[in-house]
């Protein structure tokens, strides 16, 4: 968990309703075809497992699904990818989004696709826990798996992109580690304030007051690192999913990637294809995230 003894004065939450909420927060909502959409991440995860042949479900913690996928390119990885699913800490599984792994290993660099154990059988928390235990394991255990973890990039889509930034607001000293571990990040669509959540329905499975939101509200802290920090967000996703990626890039500005002067909204794409972009070595979101190494 970040140091709570320094939390950072930006990122007030505005007014909402429950209504609002639903609004801005019910992603299948906002976007009725978002089925096709999930059997595209089906297919082309399947296409990039069967072709890439990743070293699957190595054990980095002790919870179910303490476990990722790693992808390692054929000759040696010039740095790593860590990438956190979304599917708001309650469903998908890293088998989902596999296909995040192709273009990157063409360009040389290792994949891993982590697991973390879901809500409502565990907490937020205990999630964000997981993925500081994820890389310290790669840290710990990825050069004897091809993986050399001396430049690690980490990053995630929706609830993924929360557990990427809450990584770069985590004290590492706690750690047993120096400083942050990371040479970059990226937060693609990612919920940075969960103030709101405390009055969605799916609440019933996050279990969250105020309070608890708040200390698990990246906003709320500053990045305990000074690596380049991508804030990424589909261009059609809602008002507040915007307003998230705003959030964070206002609130880290010593975090923002050389030359950027706004979040990176990515044009014609909703929250359920903008991820499907990191299939497209070509792809803005692809390039930024390359940029990292």
């Amino acid at each position: 968990m970040p140091n709570s003894a320094s939390p950072s004065p930006g990122g007030r939450t505005p007014a909402q309703t429950p209504e609002s909420v639903e609004r801005g927060y019910n992603n299948r909502a906002a976007v009725p075809e978002h089925p096709r959409f999930f059997a595209q991440y089906t297919e082309r995860s399947q296409a990039a497992t069967g072709t890439l042949g990743p070293q699957r479900d190595l054990r980095y913690g002790p919870g179910a699904k303490e476990t990722l996928d790693l992808f390692v390119p054929d000759r040696a990885p010039r740095g790593t990818f860590v990438f956190f699913h979304g599917g708001y800490w309650r469903g998908f599984d890293k088998s989902d989004f596999a296909f995040v792994a192709a273009p990157f290993v063409g360009q040389g660099i290792a994949v891993a696709v982590v697991n973390y154990d879901l809500c409502p059988a565990v907490s937020i928390a205990a999630i964000v826990d997981e993925s500081a235990r994820a890389i310290l394991w790669l840290l710990r255990e990825g050069a004897k798996h091809g993986v050399p973890c001396d430049r690690l990039v980490v990053g995630g889509h929706s609830a993924g992109g929360h557990l990427a930034a809450m990584l770069f607001a985590t004290d590492w000293r706690t750690r047993g580690l120096p400083r942050a571990p990371f040479a970059g990040g990226i937060t693609l669509s990612g919920v940075h304030d969960l103030e709101p959540l405390v009055l969605s329905t799916m609440n019933a499975d996050l279990r969250l007051d105020r309070a608890e939101a708040r200390r698990l509200s990246p906003v709320h802290y500053q990045a305990e690192t000074d690596a380049p920090l991508v804030v990424a967000c589909g261009a059609d996703e809602t008002s507040e999913f915007l307003r998230q990626s705003t959030l964070i890039y206002d609130a880290w500005p010593r975090n923002r990637p050389p030359g950027a002067n706004a979040p990176l909204f990515v044009p014609d794409r909703h929250h359920f294809n903008v991820v499907l972009d990191y299939a497209d070595p070509g792809s803005e979101l692809t390039r930024a995230t390359s940029a990292l190494f």
